[in-house]
């Protein structure tokens, strides 16, 4: 595990299985994170607005219902032509927030002078919570992992110390969990010239459809 062979073989697979995408596809978020552009407020929306809901569902399900959402919002559908699609109410609120203000909200995210201020930023609108930030600003171009329950133990394995496994459930990321994942992730920055980012959701989408033995019984 944890070689240069072992990843690109893993993203080999995902690609052949068609799984080679998030919100966009690896070839869009690899080009997204070595060059980084500015997104239009519809684009900005629409990428909050898939991270608001693809928690809890599978890739597929996210993906179909994230497009029908959008594709009502754009038609100026109110709150109760949409509940059917996703019968969440105060996320359904949230997105359509998101949506109306796309245009302060965007801007307002390019005002912010570093990736510590984007985080705090994003951070402030609502169902963007400490793990999911990451996964937003990922997909908005900013280079880092987003530390899911499947980074955490990838990192616990490259580590290779059990006692590690103690810390996988705290709701906080601890720093020693934060250190084994960041020190897989040079690695394999390292091994595969990639930015972390990309590195990242090849590892999610690999777990997330069980590509990688950790071991479990």
């Amino acid at each position: 595990m944890f070689s240069k062979k072992w990843f690109f073989d893993l993203e080999s697979k995902l690609r052949e299985m068609g799984l080679d995408s998030d919100e966009q596809s690896f070839d869009e978020i690899l080009e997204n994170l070595k060059h980084p552009k500015r997104v239009s407020p519809n684009q900005f929306a629409e990428t909050v607005s898939y991270v608001i809901l693809a928690s809890g569902f599978n890739q597929k399900t996210a993906k179909i219902k994230h497009r029908i959402i959008m594709d009502l919002l754009k038609n100026n559908s109110n709150k109760f032509e949409i509940l059917p699609v996703f019968k969440n109410e105060s996320k359904i609120d949230a997105i359509i927030t998101v949506w109306n203000n796309r245009q302060s909200l965007c801007d307002g995210f390019y005002k912010c002078q570093n990736l510590e201020e984007k985080i705090k930023y994003l951070l402030q609108i609502s169902y963007v919570g400490e793990t999911t930030v990451n996964h937003l600003a990922r997909n908005l171009g900013e280079n880092l992992p987003k530390y899911d329950r499947w980074i955490k133990r990838l990192g616990v394995v490259f580590g290779g110390d059990k006692n590690l496994n103690e810390l996988l459930d705290k709701p906080k990321l601890k720093p020693e969990l934060k250190q084994a994942c960041d020190a897989m992730f040079n690695h394999l920055v390292r091994e595969t010239g990639l930015p972390i980012g990309y590195i990242d959701v090849v590892l999610f989408r690999a777990c997330q459809n069980h590509l990688i033995d950790m071991g479990d019984k």
